[in-house]
């Protein structure tokens, strides 16, 4: 499918009644398809998507189309949104360790390139702290600051390790043996549901 017809598509999948914050719904992405503004199109099936929970097949095509029209973040998000449904979602209030009291010195991608490890609870055989990987994108900046905060979205490499966990518990992010972070977790999604627990 060429970019319009991903679009149109996709945009057959958001529900009628479903509005962003500004109010804006299916209806104005016809207005910007009718008159080929693709990328505002696309920005717009973003932003309803973000507003309300919709399925696989709307975040594949937004990303494909994404992708066909070079916007880099956008596609990057779309893939994002698609990982979250397949593996489920974690969200977090995240904070850095300063550089002075950690390993890291440098910013990290807010983009999901980051997959850092996870303590959420779990023991080895040998009754030592056990960690699980999961992908994190920042949300709403680009990069996270050493000492800095935000809230983020993990995407775990490996769904069935995270069932347990709920919100307002803490885990602690680890990029090497020693902790880098600790987050609190604020909502959390299974795999292939659109409903939050907490």
């Amino acid at each position: 499918m060429d970019v319009p017809e991903l679009l149109e598509s996709a945009s057959l999948l958001v529900p009628e009644e479903t509005a962003t914050e500004n109010d804006l719904t299916v209806r104005d992405i016809w207005d910007h398809l009718v008159r080929d503004e693709w990328e505002i199109a696309l920005g717009l099936l973003e932003e309803l998507g973000d507003a309300r929970s919709l399925p696989l097949a709307f975040w594949e095509e937004v990303a494909e189309a994404a992708d066909h029209l070079g916007l880099e973040r956008s596609a990057a998000w779309c893939h994002w949104r698609c990982s979250e449904i397949r593996n489920g979602m974690i969200r977090a209030d995240l904070t850095l360790l300063p550089a002075a009291e950690g390993r890291r010195t440098t910013p990290i991608s807010g983009a999901g390139v980051l997959r850092p490890m996870w303590d959420i609870g779990h023991l080895s055989p040998t009754g030592e702290h056990a960690v699980s990987i999961a992908a994190l994108w920042v949300e709403n900046t680009p990069t996270l600051e050493p000492g800095g905060r935000a809230t983020v979205r993990l995407v775990p490499l490996t769904p069935s390790h995270w069932t347990h966990v709920r919100p307002d518990q803490q885990i602690t992010m680890h990029e090497n043996r020693s902790a880098a972070g600790t987050a609190v977790v604020l909502e959390v999604r299974l795999p292939d549901t659109a409903e939050p627990t907490g």
